[in-house]
């Protein structure tokens, strides 16, 4: 008796678990969405971040794969783009795309992944188009329905383009407002055979369906493609290398390295990293460089003159027509961040360097003619510029003949230019024979 009451339990159990099974699956049981972040411009890092959300979508059993996309232009050449089209075009998981949220904009190059996706949805407020000529991507179809041609060299809204047939989901008239929304907008959708399940519904305690959506999963780019791929933009690299050659030069005209060398190194090696992914005027570039160098003339003898001139004249130029178009978007930086560039330079290479300079070596700037005729001593040798120290001073020096002078030999000031002291060795010195005796 005890063993068929127990037999009864178990079967009834049994029954009840299957029918518990039978119900709707719960959103934390549903297989989870993936969503890869994809903001500013199109780089090689944002390329293959998105090659990467998708394999990592397939081997983590991710149903889809949604593309939350906010950029302008690709930095990218065509090649590279169609690459990136025929791999979203022959991903194993379904591939996304949502251009939100409101304010975001999808232009140029990727906005032709439009085409590959097998999914595409905008937010309200959002805009897509420019795209250009049409990439020769295998197995991607650039069908926007009326407005095929016109998104070539315009742009829409979500509700022109839903009109027109531009989307592969139209939903309602408001469009797909946030990344809940397009979770929901996936279920029931068949692709490649495979029927997305991104939404459960249940019965609450009053009897009303509650719908809840699957898991989404949100990935973007780790800290180091980050800073990479922020350096990358035209702001950041013309404040990096403009930052970091002042550094540069400020170090050089100073005794020793510090702390300003250092800085100024990292920021321009950052810089280069951008100048190599972006599209730049080499002329312009050129004339930067050759503008700080004019800087540099009048930094060593501490006093702002026709040098600082050209200078400015030259880092101004380049700064306006340093980066060219990518993708029919004008790379040149806001007006703000040509003034915090060209102003931060004025101010440093006129007012701030000179006195940086003469502090640095903490002497007076005038009252010093009793000097001339004083001995020091060559902290380094002296060819024809280098350091020395008369009466516990550290003076930047310069040789009166080009004579060298070897570190650690007694030197004679004989004349002094701004800040720079000009010596001669104490013995053997080159003689002027013009001079009367």
């Amino acid at each position: 008796m005890r063993k068929l009451i127990m037999a009864v339990g178990i079967g009834t159990c049994a029954f009840f678990g299957l029918i518990a099974g039978a119900g709707p699956a719960s959103a934390e049981t549903m297989a989870p969405v993936d969503v890869q972040q994809v903001s500013g411009l199109l780089d090689e890092i944002q390329a293959q971040a998105i090659e990467e959300a998708m394999v990592r979508a397939e081997n983590d059993g991710a149903q889809a794969l949604i593309l939350q996309m906010n950029t302008r232009a690709a930095v990218v050449s065509r090649d590279r783009m169609e690459t990136l089209l025929e791999n979203m075009a022959s991903a194993k998981v379904p591939v996304a795309i949502w251009v939100g949220p409101s304010g975001s904009r999808l232009y140029g190059l990727p906005a032709q992944m439009l085409a590959a996706a097998d999914v595409t949805a905008m937010a309200p407020g959002t805009r897509i188009g420019n795209m250009g000529t049409f990439l020769s991507a295998d197995g991607v179809e650039f069908d926007f329905g009326s407005a095929t041609e016109l998104l070539q060299t315009d742009t829409l809204g979500f509700v022109d383009a839903r009109k027109a047939g531009a989307l592969k989901y139209v939903g309602s008239d408001e469009g797909v407002p946030v990344m809940k929304n397009m979770v929901f907008a996936l279920d029931g959708l068949t692709i490649d055979g495979q029927e997305l399940d991104t939404v459960s519904e249940t019965l609450d305690e009053d009897g009303q369906v509650v719908r809840e959506a699957t898991t989404a999963r949100f990935h973007k780019l780790g800290l180091v493609d980050q800073l990479f791929h922020t350096v990358a933009s035209s702001p950041v690299t013309y404040l990096l290398l403009a930052i970091g050659l002042s550094l540069l030069i400020f170090e050089f005209f100073t005794a020793g390295i510090g702390i300003a060398g250092l800085v100024g190194a990292v920021c321009t090696i950052l810089s280069c990293y951008g100048l190599a992914t972006l599209p730049i005027n080499g002329f312009a570039l050129a004339a930067i460089l050759v503008g700080m160098i004019a800087f540099a003339v009048d930094v060593q003898v501490g006093v702002p003159r026709f040098w600082t001139g050209v200078g400015l004249v030259l880092f101004t130029f380049g700064s306006f027509v340093l980066f060219q178009s990518a993708d029919g978007m004008s790379l040149r930086p806001s007006w703000l961040t040509l003034l915090v560039g060209i102003g931060g330079a004025a101010l440093t290479f006129i007012v701030g360097m000179p006195s940086m300079t003469r502090t640095r070596f903490a002497t007076p700037t005038i009252g010093r003619e009793w000097m001339v005729g004083a001995q020091g001593v060559a902290v380094d040798d002296i060819s024809p510029d280098g350091i020395v120290k008369v009466h516990e001073g550290t003076w930047r020096a310069r040789t009166n003949r080009a004579t060298p002078i070897p570190r650690g030999s007694t030197i004679n000031v004989v004349a002094i230019d701004g800040v720079t002291l000009e010596v001669e060795p104490l013995e053997g010195a080159a003689k002027d024979y013009r001079e009367r005796h």
